[in-house]
């Protein structure tokens, strides 16, 4: 599963792929869901240290966050939708990693902040799910 290159070198999406500890507290992670097509947001809160005595507004880089949000994330079976589901609810981290043209290149710790289903007969299941990061992104060894 890679992202295909366009016509000019450029990388056509990015994997996401979602594991989760088995068993948990072990250190050990399975895949439980990937998804390509994301939407990711990173952001670093402002912090004002402004003077009274000005009017413009001097300010330093604080906290860093990142949310991501997977709208049609592919899950194989109802075992890693239980995995995740159950991460969420004991409130336990899942791994996060991200994988462009094949190779993973960064992963983090995250929180599942968000899980939703819809379930129709006769029809396949699709689920979205959020994250929080918690901590910074590494470098995949």
């Amino acid at each position: 599963m890679s992202p295909t290159q366009g016509p000019n070198g450029e990388v056509n999406g990015v994997d996401v792929i979602v594991q989760v500890q088995e068993p948990a507290g072990s250190g050990d992670f399975v895949t439980v869901g990937s998804q390509r097509g994301l939407t990711i947001n990173e952001q670093t809160n402002p912090i004002d240290i402004s003077s009274k005595e000005r009017r413009a507004g001097i300010f330093l880089p604080g906290r860093y966050t990142t949310t991501m949000s997977l709208e049609h994330l592919y899950i194989p079976n109802s075992s890693g939708y239980a995995k995740l589901q159950n991460a969420m609810r004991d409130g336990t981290y899942v791994r996060l990693l991200r994988r462009e043209l094949g190779a993973d290149f960064e992963e983090a710790n995250a929180v599942v902040t968000g899980l939703s289903g819809s379930f129709p007969d006769q029809d396949a299941a699709v689920i979205s799910a959020d994250f929080q990061v918690s901590g910074e992104w590494e470098a995949s060894v």
